[in-house]
């Protein structure tokens, strides 16, 4: 599947039976695009320990486990739904914590993200001693960590020189567990194009959930943006982000976008041994 270009396999595992210590390798095997079928991620869908209608393990394409993946959630939503696993409604155990899901049409989900536990607005990162504007923020606990730096005329940067840049920041020394680097560019009211280097992609990638929205929850923090409907836009595509503030104190993200079923099938990797 893709969520608005941000592509996973998705296994069920309470049909294939595959044992967790194998999840890694798995990954990195069959995420590998020149190898076998490539995506950006693995999904590994399991029966929940909780109350929960199932549980997600992430995967990122080297094999690394990751706290949640936004687009991922989005589309485990909708796997969830066409399985049978769960109604129009859908509740996902993740390592960050529980996140809901919704279906609003056959191909657009909208996902309730894992709560904010950290934001640190108004950083600064040096790279290559130029000086960018940079907000911190983590969703989840486990958090999912995110650099949200301002980048003018992002769209005209060439891919060599945001390459370079995106490694920079993922791995700045000041985010002890790394970062995915989201640069942004404010396009107009309510509208923001994002690019984002994943960590444990290593890469750009068409989309990314939680870092559009970090980004646009941090721009909403500082006035930039109503934190309504707000469009991030991507090469994969659109997302949209509402942020609203709750009567808890916390904040609360949503979001929606569209999923796609490419393939279903039955793995053959001849160098995947079980």
């Amino acid at each position: 599947m893709n969520g608005t270009g941000n592509d996973f396999i998705i296994i069920d595992n309470m049909v294939a039976c595959l044992p967790r210590e194998r999840f890694s390798e798995i990954a990195a095997t069959l995420c590998n695009r020149h190898m076998s079928i490539g995506a950006d991620g693995l999904i590994v869908v399991d029966a929940p320990a909780g109350k929960a209608d199932f549980r997600m393990h992430f995967f990122n394409g080297d094999g690394s486990p990751a706290e949640m993946c936004g687009n991922g959630a989005r589309c485990v939503c909708r796997y969830g739904y066409e399985r049978g696993l769960a109604g129009t409604r859908q509740t996902v155990e993740t390592a960050a914590g529980i996140i809901t899901g919704e279906r609003m049409e056959e191909r657009i989900y909208k996902i309730r993200l894992n709560e904010p536990t950290e934001i640190q607005l108004d950083k600064t990162v040096d790279v290559g001693g130029k000086v960018y504007p940079c907000d911190y923020v983590e969703l989840g606990n486990p958090g999912v960590p995110h650099a949200v730096v301002l980048l003018p005329g992002l769209r005209e940067r060439s891919h060599e020189d945001l390459f370079k840049l995106g490694k920079e920041v993922r791995y700045y020394k000041d985010f002890p567990k790394g970062a995915n680097a989201n640069f942004y560019e404010i396009l107009g009211e309510d509208r923001v194009l994002i690019k984002t280097y994943e960590r444990g992609v290593e890469d750009f990638t068409y989309a990314c959930g939680t870092g559009t929205a970090s980004t646009v929850l941090a721009l909403t923090m500082k006035g930039k943006c109503s934190g309504k409907s707000v469009k991030g836009e991507m090469a994969g595509g659109e997302l949209i982000v509402d942020v609203l503030h709750g009567e808890d104190g916390l904040y609360h993200l949503y979001l929606t976008g569209s999923t796609n079923i490419v393939a279903k099938g039955t793995v053959t990797d001849e160098d995947l041994i079980l």
